[in-house]
């Protein structure tokens, strides 16, 4: 019998509805409109109220100005064309000690090629200088064979949630079902909500509280677990961000030290996404790794099943596209571990060029290296220009009429709220978008930034935010700034009730 060839092989109603669920605000519907407008521009120039698209969406240092650190990209170079290295017009071009980094590195890499698949973990060397840098900020052990070298922190993310952690048990699936849940903060970054929703699994949502500067509470957990628990759910997991995305505030380390305890009362892996650890900007806070943390209360590596995710995208080196990062695996029985590494060898492994720079986060040049000072400046220019920057953006939007916004501590964000009319919400609500989402699609046709709504992160029901990058250049802040602010005005006018 003929097929019906008038029927299309694959339609939107086909597909597995998990990847249907799946959302990521970051590059969502805004940044659509955002791209079409930037086409638009460039077509017909003048054709709209600004001149550029100032894109405040998404951590992407070096597409918005920032330059690479110099020691990073040197070693990178040389290792990638390695042939440069035995000609002497080299070192007058690099320095001495960007050469000796690139020598010791090729000489760790099969057949000291770039292009060459390495262990599936990561080369082994690589994993030993990140282990020392770990020891060095931690004051505590750490072991090369715990470390995964990944293309980011998000493939490391998915390969952990991909597992039931039980030591009878060679290999089960964390989230077996709905009844699976991983607990995550309230807003919180889409990636987890994304891939708790592809792995068919239930977040379950703890609220930051954002009275406090979004403060963790034990008092908040322990109400969603139990809520959980009577809905059914196995709660698996316990992620937090620190520094918080898309909320900028710093844990303290009593506070690290309570989560440390309810995750080993109520038998929770701990997920700890720290990539953004580098990010402080307030005298008053200082990162603390939740290994050190637990470390530090007596835990050895068999009592707390953690992971700790870092990534090369962040930080003041912001390398996005180099796709470079780890997580440190600890706690886990050798039979977990044992999976755990053969998910990795799925993908063979993570790129080169991203393990080099894994390796040199965590071990930049030192006092003495010919490097060093030029690397420290580098260094404290970013993150004093990003300091500077939250602070004018955090005193333009507290300005603004019914905006509140709490102190960017760390990492790239901010995550005002904004109290809107209520004419404002019903158009919104008419044209079937959330009233954040609407704010932010008007205020990107009329000024050209580009905000993440939200409701795109999770947020008290009721309430409406936007989050917005602290990471345009530094001159084009008080654009950011003078723009919002007129346009807010008008919008407010326009609705005012």
């Amino acid at each position: 019998m003929a097929s019906d060839k008038s029927t299309p092989p694959l339609t939107a109603q086909s597909l597995n509805p998990k990847v249907l669920k799946c959302e990521y605000a970051v590059r969502g519907e805004i940044v659509s409109l955002a791209q079409n407008l930037q086409q638009d521009l460039q077509a017909n120039p003048g054709s709209h109220p600004f001149e550029e698209i100032l894109y405040c969406n998404i951590g992407n240092p070096q597409s918005l100005g920032q330059q690479p650190i110099t020691f990073f990209r040197e070693v990178l170079a040389l290792c990638d064309h390695p042939a440069i290295l035995d000609k002497s017009k080299t070192h007058g071009l690099f320095s001495a000690d960007s050469i000796a980094r690139a020598r010791q590195i090729l000489d760790q890499i099969p057949g000291r090629a770039t292009g060459a698949y390495s262990h599936s973990q990561g080369v082994k060397g690589l994993r030993d200088t990140i282990a020392a840098g770990i020891a060095a900020r931690d004051g505590f052990p750490a072991d090369p064979n715990d470390i995964f070298l990944t293309d980011g922190a998000s493939p490391a993310l998915l390969i952990v949630f991909m597992f039931q952690y039980q030591v009878h048990m060679m290999m089960q699936l964390l989230i077996r079902s709905e009844n699976d849940g991983i607990f995550c903060p309230i807003p919180q970054y889409p990636l987890y909500s994304a891939s708790i929703a592809l792995h068919g699994g239930t977040l379950v949502p703890y609220y930051l509280d954002e009275g406090t500067g979004w403060g963790l509470e034990i008092s908040e957990l322990k109400k969603q677990l139990e809520a959980a628990r009577q809905k059914g759910i196995t709660v698996r997991a316990l992620v937090v961000i620190n520094p918080g995305n898309p909320t900028g505030q710093v844990l303290a380390e009593e506070n690290q030290r309570e989560i440390v305890e309810f995750c080993k009362k109520e038998g929770l892996v701990l997920l700890a996404d720290e990539v953004y650890q580098e990010n402080i900007y307030v005298p008053e806070k200082q990162f603390h790794s939740f290994k050190k943390v637990s470390r530090s209360m007596g835990y050895g590596d068999r009592d707390l099943p953690l992971v700790s995710f870092q990534s090369v995208s962040k930080g003041y080196y912001g390398e996005c596209g180099k796709r470079g990062g780890y997580m440190e695996v600890t706690g886990f029985s050798p039979e977990i571990r044992e999976q755990i590494y053969k998910l990795a060898s799925v993908n063979l492994c993570s790129n080169i060029s991203g393990q080099i720079l894994a390796s040199l986060v965590m071990s930049p040049p030192k006092v003495g290296d010919e490097s060093y000072e030029s690397y420290f400046a580098e260094k404290d220019g970013i993150l004093q220009s990003l300091a500077r920057r939250a602070k004018t953006l955090e005193d333009g939007l507290n300005k603004l009429e019914g905006v509140t916004c709490n102190k960017a501590e760390g990492a790239m964000y901010l995550f005002p709220r904004i109290r809107l009319p209520n004419k404002a919400i019903k158009e919104a609500e008419s044209l079937k978008k959330a009233p954040d989402a609407y704010y932010a699609a008007r205020l990107l046709n009329a000024t050209g930034i580009v905000l993440v709504p939200g409701s795109g992160f999770g947020q008290v029901p009721g309430t409406w935010h936007f989050r917005c990058t602290i990471l345009p250049q530094e001159e084009k802040i008080p654009a950011v700034v003078s723009r919002l602010t007129e346009f807010h005005q008008k919008f407010m006018d326009e609705f005012r009730d």
